[in-house]
């Protein structure tokens, strides 16, 4: 993937980018979500053929996960998402402080979640869980530790995002790079949807 191209200023013309569909985002990108949605896919299924191997270690460890801390989580990625759509359509508007302060929430929202998981995934390692410890831990530390540097990841393209639009890089017409970052993030997000209830809810 060529970053630089990513996330340099779209300088497009407005008019070009409403006279024919167009794909929200760009491609390069794309291509890393859907390779990344792969991946997290082939995870998920394993880890449902070892739960089906093991239920009962799975089911009386799950239990020590902290459910009212996983929706939390939820809560706060969910609502960055919300954070970014929103600053996407402020920058299509020519809100550009709107936008940014949208973007700042979202980073907020992310920070928070690394915050809270890495405090859980930090307790869990120092109790004793490791990749070795038993099949149960091995998949949360991947699945976890995977996903949260995805959220980091996606919160830094953000902040380059936010400090692109405080030099005038985005306006109307202009939204090709923030959204590229709101589809990452947006992917963030699911993964995250179908991992909670994976490890926290389902027993």
């Amino acid at each position: 993937m060529q970053l630089q191209a990513v996330l340099l200023p779209d300088d497009r013309p407005a008019a070009h980018a409403r006279s024919e569909p167009r794909l929200i985002g760009d491609l390069a990108v794309w291509l890393v979500i859907a390779a990344e949605l792969l991946t997290f896919g082939l995870l998920f299924v394993s880890y449902a053929f070892a739960r089906l191997h093991e239920p009962a270690l799975f089911k009386s460890l799950q239990a020590t996960l902290d459910l009212e801390r996983g929706a939390l989580n939820t809560v706060l990625l969910v609502s960055g998402s919300a954070a970014v759509a929103h600053a996407v359509a402020a920058f299509e508007r020519g809100r550009v402080v709107a936008a940014r302060r949208w973007l700042l929430a979202a980073l907020g929202c992310g920070l928070g979640f690394t915050l809270l998981k890495s405090a859980e995934i930090a307790a869990k390692v120092a109790a004793g869980a490791d990749l070795s410890a038993n099949t149960f831990w091995m998949f949360y530390l991947v699945l976890s530790g995977f996903h949260l540097l995805h959220v980091v990841a996606a919160a830094v393209f953000l902040a380059i995002v936010w400090w692109l639009a405080g030099r005038g890089a985005y306006g109307p017409g202009r939204t090709h790079v923030p959204e590229t970052a709101a589809a990452f993030w947006h992917m963030v997000d699911l993964l995250w949807i179908v991992l909670f209830p994976l490890l926290y809810v389902m027993r």
